[in-house]
C-alpha cells in the first residue's frame, strides 16, 4: 500500500493507473529502451541493447575527449548507422588517429573528422552575443542552436516568411556572423507544451481548469522532498487520486527564465525516486542516477512519458539550442536539449527524460507542423534544477527492495 501510495503522490495518477504497478529494475528499464531502439534502427534487441549499454559507458570518455581537444572541438555526437560510434569533429588541420577504447569491458570506437570552420565554443559566444538580433535579420526567425554537422549555427525558419534563397541567406548570415549558418525552413509553431499531463496534477488559470506531467521526485539541502512540473503550468496544484480523491500541493518555488522552465510542488508524501514509464502507466521504473547536459551527446538515444504521446523516444537532435525569446519570459539561452520527432504531442509539459534509471531532464515545449505533429521537442536538464534541488534516486538495493514489495 506504501508503495501504490508513493506513486500516486509522485506522478499523480490517472483512473487508467494499475492498483497494482509492475517496478522493472535498472536493467530491465534499460531492456525496455531497447525495445524501441531496436525498432528505429532495425536492429536485434540484443545489439540495440548491446548499443545502449555503449551508449551509457561511454559517457566518461566522451568527456575527458571534450576537454582535451576543447581548443579544436566542433562536436563530438553518437552515431548509430552503418554502426554505433563516437565521432570527434575538429576545427582546422590535423587528424589524430582513430581508436577504439574500452569502457566498462564495452568496446567504444572513437573517429576524428577534421577540416570544419567554427569551434562550438565560438559558435556559442556568437548565439550569445547575437540572439537578440537574429529575430530581427531572419523574417520568421524560429529559435537557434549550435550545430553539430559544422560547428557554426544551425537556425530554424518559417519558409513563407522569407522570399529569399536559402543560400543567399545563408551566406548574408556568414557575412555578418563569420560562422558557417544552416537554414533549416519548417512551417511549424514553437510553444510550450499545453498543461495536460500525466498525472492529474490539476489547476487553474483564470477559472481554466489545466493538468500538468509530472518529472522527477528532488530533495532541498534542508531535507524537503517535491516534485517537479513546467513552470508553465498553474502554481496552485492539487494531486488527484484514481478514485477521486484530491490533495492539495505547496508549490515551494518557480523557476521560469532563460535557462529554467520549472516548479517544485512539495506536500507529496513520502515519494520513492520513481518514474512511469509506459503509456499506459501500469510499469515504473527507479530512477538510479542522473546525466548533465555538458554529459549529453548529439544521437543520444532518450525516452520520456507524456500524458499525450506516451511512452516513446527518440535521438538527440541539438544540446545547445535557444528557442524564440518570447517563450522564456525574454531571451532564451541557448541551454536547451532537443530530441526528434514524431514522439512529443501538446499535453507532454513537465514530462521526464530518462535512459534506463538514468534521468536526463524535464520537457518544456516542441515545433509543430500544421497537422499537428511535432517536428522536435526540447527539455531543460536536470543540471538545471533551481536552488540546491537535486533528483532523488533509488539506489539499487532499495530499488530491488521495491520490487520484491511490489510483487
Amino acid at each position: 500500500m506504501r508503495l501504490l501510495l508513493a506513486l500516486l503522490l509522485l506522478l499523480g495518477a490517472a483512473p487508467t493507473l494499475a492498483a497494482d504497478p509492475r517496478l522493472l529494475t535498472a536493467d530491465q528499464a534499460l531492456q525496455e529502451d531497447a525495445a524501441l531502439y531496436a525498432a528505429q534502427f532495425e536492429v536485434s534487441p540484443a545489439e540495440a541493447l548491446a548499443r545502449l549499454k555503449q551508449q551509457q559507458a561511454s559517457i566518461p570518455l566522451t568527456d575527458r575527449l571534450r576537454i582535451q581537444y576543447r581548443d579544436r572541438l566542433a562536436s563530438i555526437a553518437v552515431e548509430h548507422r552503418p554502426d554505433w560510434r563516437v565521432v570527434v569533429r575538429l576545427t582546422g588541420a590535423g587528424l589524430p588517429a582513430d581508436f577504439d577504447a574500452t569502457q566498462a569491458g564495452l568496446t567504444i570506437p572513437v573517429r576524428f573528422q577534421d577540416g570544419y570552420n567554427s569551434s562550438r565554443t565560438l559558435a556559442l559566444r556568437i548565439l550569445d552575443a547575437e540572439r537578440s538580433a537574429l529575430p530581427g535579420l531572419i523574417p520568421g526567425y524560429r529559435g537557434a542552436g549550435v550545430d553539430p554537422a559544422s560547428g557554426g549555427l544551425v537556425v530554424m525558419q518559417r519558409p513563407s516568411t522569407d522570399l529569399r534563397p536559402t543560400p543567399e541567406l545563408e551566406q548574408a548570415l556568414f557575412d555578418r556572423l563569420g560562422i558557417p549558418v544552416r537554414i533549416r525552413r519548417l512551417e511549424a509553431t514553437m510553444f510550450n507544451s499545453s498543461a495536460i499531463g500525466g498525472g492529474r496534477i490539476e489547476g487553474a488559470v483564470a477559472g481554466q481548469r489545466y493538468r500538468c506531467t509530472t518529472g522527477f521526485v528532488v530533495r532541498n539541502p534542508a531535507g524537503e522532498v517535491g516534485v517537479t512540473t513546467a513552470a508553465h503550468c498553474p502554481d496552485e496544484l492539487s494531486w488527484r487520486g484514481p478514485t477521486g480523491e484530491e490533495r492539495a500541493l505547496t508549490m515551494a518555488g518557480a523557476w521560469g527564465n532563460a535557462e529554467h522552465d520549472v516548479q517544485v510542488h512539495t506536500g507529496i508524501g513520502s515519494a520513492e525516486g520513481l518514474v512511469f514509464s509506459d503509456s499506459a502507466k501500469i510499469i515504473v521504473r527507479p530512477i538510479t542516477s542522473w546525466a548533465t547536459r555538458p554529459m549529453t551527446r548529439v544521437g543520444d538515444w532518450l525516452c520520456h512519458r507524456g500524458e499525450s504521446s506516451g511512452y516513446a523516444c527518440a535521438v538527440v537532435e541539438l544540446t545547445d539550442f535557444a528557442p524564440p525569446g518570447e517563450l522564456c519570459g525574454g531571451l532564451c539561452a541557448a541551454s536547451w536539449v532537443t530530441l526528434a520527432g514524431p514522439a512529443c504531442r501538446s499535453g507532454d509539459s513537465g514530462a521526464p527524460i530518462f535512459l534506463g534509471s538514468t534521468a536526463y531532464g524535464v520537457l518544456k515545449g516542441g515545433a509543430y507542423l500544421a497537422d499537428r505533429s511535432c517536428a522536435f521537442s526540447y527539455y531543460q536538464s536536470v543540471d538545471y534544477l533551481p536552488d540546491g534541488w537535486r533528483v532523488v534516486t533509488a539506489p539499487a538495493a532499495a530499488s530491488e527492495f521495491l520490487l520484491a514489495r511490489a510483487r
